[in-house]
């Protein structure tokens, strides 16, 4: 699969959900030490490695899960990436980022037409998307980027279900689905009113629902 790179600055902010606990693990852990320094250094392949074996050495830290998610992730492998994301929350119901990139792993992963996925479960892993970014706002409320992409996951159960004549089709749930988008995108422009790509994301969504059939 494509491998879907988030750069040093993604990495930066998984790491920071580290608490104090897992910076202890860091220095204690070898397994977490050298999958740290792999996927600081891109080398994601080394990551999987490293965080697999963590996972045994430190089975009671959702970090571990999380990075090892991530590393999943950037590697284009969504499945394990989910997989992985849900531990990590299964063991920290409050981890944010493990909700957001479950969230954006599901939304990859329904959108992906080369994927083996029915049609029943393309919209479902969109409304899992949707669900998972809503909880992660309400761990976080203030960050746009969370609106914006729960925006693109409702935008595209849209696309799936207000096209007339596939298996999807189901013009109440797409035009919620687009009233959603357009009102996350509301949300973003509140916090950033000069985001000219949101503003035409609104004029978009807002035509693709105004001429559902």
């Amino acid at each position: 699969m494509k491998t879907m790179r988030l750069g040093l600055a993604a990495v930066a902010i998984a790491l920071a959900t580290m608490g104090a606990q897992a910076q202890t693990q860091k220095h204690t852990d070898a397994n977490v030490a050298a999958g740290e320094k792999a996927i600081n250094a891109n080398d994601f392949k080394s990551a999987v490695t490293h965080f697999e074996k963590a996972t045994t050495t430190s089975a009671d830290d959702a970090n571990v899960f999380h990075l090892l998610g991530l590393s999943y992730y950037q590697l284009g492998d969504y499945k394990k990436a989910n997989t992985n994301f849900s531990k990590a929350i299964a063991l920290d119901a409050k981890h944010s980022s493990a909700y957001y990139y479950r969230a954006k792993a599901n939304n990859n992963l329904a959108v992906n037409r080369e994927a083996k996925v029915s049609a029943a479960d393309r919209e479902s892993l969109l409304k899992s998307a949707v669900s998972d970014y809503s909880k992660a706002i309400a761990l976080k409320p203030s960050e746009k980027n969370l609106y914006q992409n729960r925006a693109i996951a409702n935008r595209d159960l849209g696309v799936l279900t207000g096209t007339a004549g596939t298996a999807n089709y189901n013009k109440k749930t797409a035009t919620d689905a687009y009233n959603a988008a357009i009102a996350d995108y509301q949300k973003v422009l509140s916090l950033d009113a000069s985001r000219k790509d949101i503003q035409t994301e609104v004029k978009k969504a807002t035509v693709y629902r105004d001429n559902l059939k």
